[in-house]
């Protein structure tokens, strides 16, 4: 008997693994089970899920290709990495479409079964890359996958196409090898997952532990690599992705406020899943509705905030776009209301699984009227959850809808997170309007004379029936009226109370060197890049100052006193220029345009290159 090859095993603090597969080939799954065992294991980690909008796309084709990009460390990190330093590539196609992400140099593990002359055609080689030499430049280790994956299942039980599903955790358990990952996480995860089947558990655990042996005996996999676990703050921690915070900072904002929630939406690509999270806790009191189309979700959501819930709607671009008549609605009825936008590439159906933040100015005045609100921004997968919160503390205070912005890279993505002592939580709660507070007959617009908000009248209160609809009220009253005078203090009454949300905001915290003059501003996703992008201008001994905004309407108080000390401001956007336009407007000042607009978050190393283009111009 043979006995397993010496393993030289070395020290990195980093790394980013890519798979990369056929829509088909589990390559999320592989990727979301190696985070996993990477957070608990107690690495600092971020990922970039990356998939097609179609469904089934043909086979091999470059259009069906799928890819989860994680990486791992031993310290803090703010993005899922620039460039992958390793792939493994399922396929011709998955290799063609990647390969020039490549790190220079990077290791590409790769399924040679799968690449035959029918995949190689469908991919676009006229050559095999595993044998004409194109691929020298790299590290590359050629492995029978689904050859092994076959022979690893025999007598489980499973037969015909499902034998070959099991390959993508054959690729796990080489995975799991090179990087030192512990197996035990994913074969119980297997157990929990698939136990009803056991046939296909058998083969499942069979192909990760093949895979795993693979490396341990085989002579190409025997130089590994070792990442230590992350010096953390002390705390318990949790993998989340952008949508399951921000459903668990619904449930919290509404334990908070001592509210029933009520979660409208209609499915969605990517906010489905804020759904799908929240439909799992109703002993939280979490009500959820999926409604037939997105006007009636948005109604059924204003309704429920109408009876005294919070209400909540979640959606993406195209239908934020059909919900607008009933969020200038809900401006003018002034009720509490949240509006979830992932946003998505567009315009129209545009791209559905790509990521975009290019709804910030529909958000701002996509709605027929003077029908101000006001706009929060999620920064992060761990951010979301604070920021829902605060969106919903300003929905209940101001009685207004609120919109928050995540998008479709915040939503998909995973990090770790700091589980908060929900006792720290603020009370945010709002008491509804019990007596009149007029002898004669209930006054349903006599404001509240800071916030400006009207009093939240539950129907059925006994004497404070009042009126309610999309029609002019008459101040205090609320009677219909079209006296233009009434109208024009209406207007500006509404637009008032959301301008006062900036006395009740924090100011900005600025990032800066001594004597930068180069600011750089940024809101929602791009926080991880610009911020490493910054760490990378700052290694090289040069100044900047950093902004990242929470409030996007209105602007936090100091805002404009910050961006006027600058005499360069780059304002990186994954959009034409959102942000820029209402800084330059409000403001009054010569900001830079970056803008992106390709469907994939920002990388540090263009944040660095565009900064370091300004500092030495």
């Amino acid at each position: 008997m043979s006995e397993a090859p010496t393993t030289d095993i070395t020290d990195i603090h980093a790394v980013a693994i890519r798979f990369a597969g056929d829509s088909g080939d589990g390559m999320q799954l592989a990727g979301t089970r190696f985070t996993e065992a990477s957070a608990i294991f107690g690495n600092d980690l971020a990922t970039f899920p990356n998939f097609p909008a179609e469904i089934r796309a043909p086979a091999g084709t470059l259009p069906g290709v799928s890819s989860f990009q994680v990486q791992i460390a031993d310290r803090d990190i703010l993005t899922p990495g620039d460039q992958p330093d390793v792939l493994v590539a399922m396929n011709p196609a998955a290799l063609m479409a990647n390969l020039p992400d490549l790190a220079p140099a990077g290791t590409i593990v790769i399924n040679s079964d799968a690449f035959d002359e029918r995949n190689l055609t469908r991919a676009g080689y006229t050559t095999n890359p595993i044998e004409d030499g194109s691929l020298n430049a790299y590290r590359v280790l050629a492995v029978p996958m689904e050859e092994m994956t076959k022979k690893a299942v025999e007598g489980t039980g499973l037969k015909g196409r499902g034998v070959l599903r099991s390959k993508n955790f054959f690729a796990l358990g080489l995975m799991g090898w090179m990087f030192g990952r512990p197996i035990d996480t994913t074969l119980e995860w297997i157990t929990k997952y698939y136990g009803k089947e056991p046939d296909v558990q058998a083969a499942n655990e069979a192909a990760l532990r093949a895979g795993y042996n693979v490396g341990l005996t085989t002579e190409m996999f025997r130089s590994t690599y070792r990442v230590q676990r992350a010096k953390m703050p002390p705390g318990t921690y949790t993998n989340v992705t952008g949508n399951q915070a921000l459903a668990w900072g619904i449930m919290a904002a509404a334990q908070a406020a001592r509210l029933p929630v009520f979660y409208a939406s209609y499915p969605i690509t990517p906010a489905s899943d804020i759904l799908h999270e929240l439909s799992r806790h109703r002993n939280f009191g979490v009500r959820t509705f999926q409604a037939e189309d997105e006007i009636a979700a948005v109604g059924a959501a204003l309704g429920a905030s109408f009876g005294g819930h919070l209400g909540v709607t979640g959606t993406s671009g195209p239908g934020l776009a059909l919900k607008s008549e009933t969020i200038s609605l809900a401006v003018m009825t002034e009720l509490p209301l949240l509006i979830v936008d992932v946003q998505r590439g567009g315009p129209s159906t545009g791209l559905p699984t790509k990521t975009e933040q290019a709804d910030l100015l529909m958000a701002m005045y996509g709605r027929h009227g003077e029908a101000p609100l006001p706009i929060v921004s999620v920064s992060s997968p761990a951010d979301a959850f604070l920021a829902t919160v605060e969106a919903v503390r300003i929905a209940l205070k101001y009685m207004t809808p609120v919109i928050l912005l995540s998008d479709g890279y915040i939503a998909t993505s995973a990090e770790p997170w700091r589980i908060p002592d929900l006792s720290t939580l603020p009370d945010i709660s709002v008491p509804f309007a019990t007596v009149s507070n007029d002898p004669e007959r209930f006054l349903p617009y006599l404001r509240d004379p800071q916030t400006l908000a009207r009093p939240w009248a539950v129907p059925g209160t006994p004497g404070l029936q009042h009126r309610i609809g999309g029609l002019e009220k008459e101040d205090r009253t609320g009677n219909v009226s079209y006296t233009p005078a009434n109208h024009q203090k209406m207007t500006l009454l509404r637009e008032q109370k959301i301008a006062r949300i900036a006395d009740d905001i924090p100011e900005v915290v600025i990032d800066t060197d001594a004597d930068a003059d180069v600011l750089v501003i940024g809101w929602g996703s791009s926080f991880g890049a610009i911020l490493a992008g910054v760490r990378r201008v700052r290694a090289k001994g040069h100044k900047v100052a950093r902004v990242h905004l929470r409030h996007l309407n209105p602007f936090p108080k100091n805002l404009g006193d910050i961006v006027k000390r600058y005499p360069r401001v780059l304002v990186p956007e994954l959009n034409r220029g959102h942000l820029w336009r209402l800084l330059r407007a409000d403001f009054l000042i010569d900001a830079i345009s970056y803008s992106k607009v390709e469907g994939r978050p920002f990388k540090a190393a263009e944040i660095e290159s565009r900064l370091m283009e300004l500092i030495e111009s």
